[in-house]
């Protein structure tokens, strides 16, 4: 048993409470007293989601926006924050880490109710671990609704944050605001809440496009195809590096879009007009009967890449 997927196949034994939804949603789902709360957790750890030398403020605000990205798929209304937190023996980093959490809990208006500390183990990096909390009209949509004949929808533009990650590495040279895309991801609280009653299924973009779609064609039971000639993305990574095949197959294998990804009619766009309310959704594919990912560039078939995303066991 080595590889995450496994290991989570091993845990849903122990997770049988309906909340946790069979361990196959970002986040659980507890009814109490007639109210649907949202719990999720994700944790961040140095060299692996953030690097060394990233700004400790920046560190704060993505370890708290990841978690309300998860809210955010479920049109959820955030509530507050538990954290953990490893100490590293760096006061003036965990100072401005301090400084840095507050700025980010006043943005988003969500407090911080409690949490626990440790030393991290000498020469180990910091590891941060936060569990949102948030409310969300029943029934929450989950990951595992898409319907053959809806539309993949996603939000924003993809591929900002890999490309942001690849330039704070000096390995591409481009603008600050995809290394912004990188360390300070903007969870799509408002727009999860208006898109969550239309949806069949939604989630965030976490661990790139086409395995994070793969991931919930699979929880639905079906096929899903993308078009890579369809997939947004900015003027600021067009102009890093391009917008060819090779480029856009970089931008949705990436990971920290935290987009999000949606499956629903058709008819979607215009139910969301008649809502007054019109985020920047573009369509990037379909949902049918079968199973995996089929990818596609206009009318030509296009292998698919050894790899889709972001594994943490590869």
């Amino acid at each position: 048993m080595t590889s995450e997927r496994d290991f989570i196949s091993s845990l849903r034994r122990l997770a049988a409470d309906p909340a946790a939804r069979g361990l196959a949603d970002d986040a659980a789902v507890l009814e109490v007293g007639g109210t649907s709360l949202v719990l999720t957790h994700d944790m961040i750890v140095e060299g692996v989601h953030f690097l060394a030398g990233d700004p400790p403020e920046d560190v704060a605000w993505k370890a708290v926006a990841v978690n309300l990205s998860d809210l955010a798929a479920k049109g959820a209304t955030p509530l507050g924050l538990l954290m953990g937190y490893s100490l590293g023996g760096d006061p003036a980093w965990d100072e401005a880490f301090v400084a840095g959490l507050g700025r980010v809990l006043a943005d988003f208006k969500v407090a911080l109710l409690g949490g626990d500390t440790v030393s991290a183990a000498p020469g180990g990096g910091r590891c941060i671990g936060v569990t949102a909390i948030g409310t969300a009209s029943a029934p929450v949509v989950s990951r595992s609704g898409a319907r053959a004949g809806d539309d993949l929808w996603v939000s924003g533009t993809i591929g900002d944050a890999g490309a942001g990650l690849r330039i704070a590495r000096g390995a591409l040279a481009g603008s600050p605001r995809l290394i912004d895309r990188y360390r300070r991801p903007l969870p799509r609280l408002a727009a999860g809440a208006a898109l969550a009653p239309l949806a069949h299924a939604m989630m965030d973009i976490s661990d790139g496009l086409l395995i994070d779609a793969g991931r919930m064609a699979e929880a639905s039971g079906l096929a899903v195809t993308i078009d890579l000639s369809l997939i947004p993305l900015s003027d600021e990574l067009v102009a890093a590096g391009g917008e060819g095949r090779a480029a856009r197959l970089e931008a949705a294998t990436a990971g920290d879009d935290y987009e999000l990804l949606l499956a629903a009619p058709p008819s979607l766009g215009e139910a969301l007009r008649a809502r007054g309310f019109e985020p920047p959704l573009t369509r990037v594919g379909r949902f049918d009967a079968g199973s995996g990912v089929i990818l596609r560039d206009r009318s030509e078939a296009v292998p698919l890449p050894a790899r889709l995303g972001f594994e943490h066991d590869k």
